[in-house]
């Protein structure tokens, strides 16, 4: 299956600055997915973090690293292979706790994993051979199966490996130097083997990186339609605080003509009741021209004064 990860979460990653070695340098400008990853062919764990295209955490785990929390939601740890220290900013302690946890049990797998590599080694290799020049002791170590820069430690041991054979096959009887003999290419054989082995996990392990890089992309390419549907959501959302801006002002101005239509209704009444009253006080104004009418036309003519008599006019 190669190399599969096992466990993500998301962190700002730092690397300690390779000058002063005090201050933290960030490799992501944002939160980046943290991912502990396990190659079954190798019983090897790797934390691996990649920000677009580029890697900026490749972290063999070995038994002798160490995970320390600085703080509620920072966290670090020395990578002697890489010559750096990372560091890791999580949103929240419980984010922080879980990965050191991680960090923890994947730590005891790889120690308990090399214990059984050393045991397997130790019950495949021949003990060491006396001879006139010395102690010959099996070079082949758990160390020397880790990735393609211990291939070429491992092809260098094979080759001191028949380079001491064949100098004891010289100072040894020829019995002895042929059981020798028979042993290292034994050995030989076990180093092509596990060589076969390694080169077909880093085949392999190619083979990921590819899928990986067409994961990315197709992320990359999601995220950047999600951007623009935001975009475009940020947009409607901008023409619709307008509409409901104009709806406001329009309801407004419907309120305010309501309001000036209610004031002119009541001024209306009161103009009818104006008019009303004007016809009633035109009414009895006519009322009272009759009436004076009547009164002059019944009245007795006026007296008229003649020396000492009062006559009165017909």
């Amino acid at each position: 299956m190669g190399e599969q990860p096992i466990f993500s979460t998301r962190a700002h990653v730092f690397q300690i600055d390779p000058t002063t070695k005090k201050n933290w340098v960030p490799t992501s400008k944002h939160a980046v997915t943290v991912s502990y990853f396990y190659d079954n062919t190798r019983n090897v764990y790797r934390i691996i973090s990649l920000d677009g295209s580029k890697a900026i955490i490749n972290s063999t785990i070995t038994p002798n690293m160490t995970f320390t929390k600085t703080s509620q939601k920072f966290g670090q740890w020395p990578d002697s292979r890489a010559n750096t220290v990372y560091g890791l900013g999580f949103a929240s302690e419980h984010h922080l706790t879980k990965f050191s946890e991680k960090f923890q049990e994947f730590k005891d797998a790889a120690r308990i994993a090399k214990e059984k590599m050393q045991e397997k080694m130790e019950l495949t290799s021949t003990p060491s051979q006396e001879s006139a020049g010395g102690d010959l002791q099996s070079p082949l170590t758990p160390e020397s199966i880790n990735g393609t820069d211990d291939e070429r430690s491992i092809q260098d041991v094979a080759q001191d490996s028949d380079a001491r054979a064949e100098i004891n096959q010289s100072s040894l009887p020829f019995t002895h130097s042929t059981t020798i003999g028979k042993h290292w290419e034994s050995e030989l054989a076990t180093l092509k083997t596990n060589n076969a082995k390694l080169t077909a996990a880093l085949l392999e392990s190619t083979a990921n990186v590819k899928q990986w890089k067409q994961q990315l992309t197709a992320y990359q390419d999601e995220a950047e339609r999600l951007h623009k549907r935001v975009s475009e959501l940020e947009c409607l959302s901008g023409q619709a605080n307008v509409l409901k801006t104009h709806k406001t002002e329009l309801n407004r101005t419907i309120e305010e003509l309501e309001a000036q239509m209610k004031d002119k209704e009541e001024e209306i009444e009161r103009l009818k009741k104006d008019i009303e009253g004007a016809k009633q006080l035109e009414a009895q104004r006519d009322t009272l021209s009759q009436q004076l009418q009547v009164s002059v036309t019944v009245a007795p003519p006026p007296f008229r004064f003649l020396g000492h008599s009062c006559v009165t006019s017909l």
